[in-house]
């Protein structure tokens, strides 16, 4: 786990805080790293025991049995785990985070997960005597081994303002967008942003190459113009090389485009591009690659 982190990082001053971190997937353990390098106290806890031990053998802190004992005594609780379910199931009950977290403390929930069930923990803590901000996360696995992801908060201005600093850890920007809820909402723009870049992305890749141009040469060309995006600049050589092995899976991003959809029947917009993209990704699950990243759309026009 040596290459878990970017260890060149060089991290803001903060005031040193005892924190928690539950969840240590591809985006999570990275994240804890980089909150222990930056000189905070930290307690991990992973539904694989083993994944929590290599992580305290590399940066020291302690592992805990349960969310509740993780959270016990922490300023700050963090937490990045995989759906709406996964997050109840890690703070509420007598195991959760919520059981042992101490009054006024603050919990951070990275989880993509939908604004109906932020706003659902937001109340359940408040009802506790405890904080709830809502972080999702955009950067992917790279942003988090690099300590530059952006952060989308959700929630009261206080508790942001004392996680601010912690989150800054691992992060390049953290935002606050609102209230309860406003932070997944403000992920779910990012990812519709996101499925039509990739899209118009994959379909000029794909014209290009059957035109016979050098499709290398010519994005160098129109990425120094209006067309430039994050995603040609880091995805379009990659794509035309058939490499899709970077990070954030289809899988995923048919999860998060699920959430968006659901909140769109809710609220009334229109998101006929976004709809027909979702279902471009399920014709990429049909071709096998569930854990292909999102740049994987050129595959169905090859």
């Amino acid at each position: 786990m040596a290459d878990s982190i970017n260890t060149t990082r060089s991290y803001e001053p903060a005031t040193p805080r005892r924190t928690a971190f539950i969840g240590l997937g591809v985006m999570g353990l990275p994240m804890a790293g980089h909150l222990a390098r930056a000189g905070h106290a930290v307690t991990v806890y992973n539904r694989s025991a083993a994944k929590a031990q290599a992580w305290v053998a590399e940066f020291g802190g302690a592992a805990a049995d349960t969310p509740a004992q993780a959270a016990r005594d922490a300023d700050v609780v963090f937490v990045c785990v995989g759906n709406d379910d996964d997050l109840r199931s890690v703070l509420l009950g007598e195991t959760g985070a919520f059981a042992g977290m101490k009054p006024g403390a603050i919990l951070v929930d990275h989880t993509t997960a939908s604004a109906e069930v932020a706003r659902e923990m937001h109340g359940v803590a408040r009802s506790r005597g405890l904080h709830f901000v809502d972080a999702p996360v955009s950067g992917g696995q790279a942003g988090a081994v690099n300590g530059q992801l952006t952060v989308m908060c959700g929630g009261d201005a206080d508790p942001f303002e004392t996680m601010k600093p912690v989150a800054q850890a691992f992060s390049r920007a953290v935002t606050r967008v609102g209230e309860p809820g406003a932070g997944q909402l403000a992920k779910m723009v990012n990812q519709i942003c996101i499925a039509g870049l990739v899209q118009g992305l994959a379909e000029a890749i794909a014209f290009g190459g059957r035109a016979g141009l050098d499709m290398k040469q010519v994005l160098e060309v129109i990425g120094k113009g209006a067309a430039q995006s994050w995603q040609m600049d880091n995805r379009g050589k990659t794509m035309v090389d058939d490499q899709f092995n970077f990070g954030f899976a289809v899988d995923w991003m048919r999860k998060d485009l699920g959430l968006v959809l659901d909140e769109a029947r809710r609220n009334g917009a229109r998101l006929p591009v976004t709809a027909l993209v979702d279902q471009f990704y399920a014709d990429v699950q049909g071709l096998g690659g569930g854990r292909w990243d999102t740049s994987s759309l050129i595959k169905r026009l090859r």
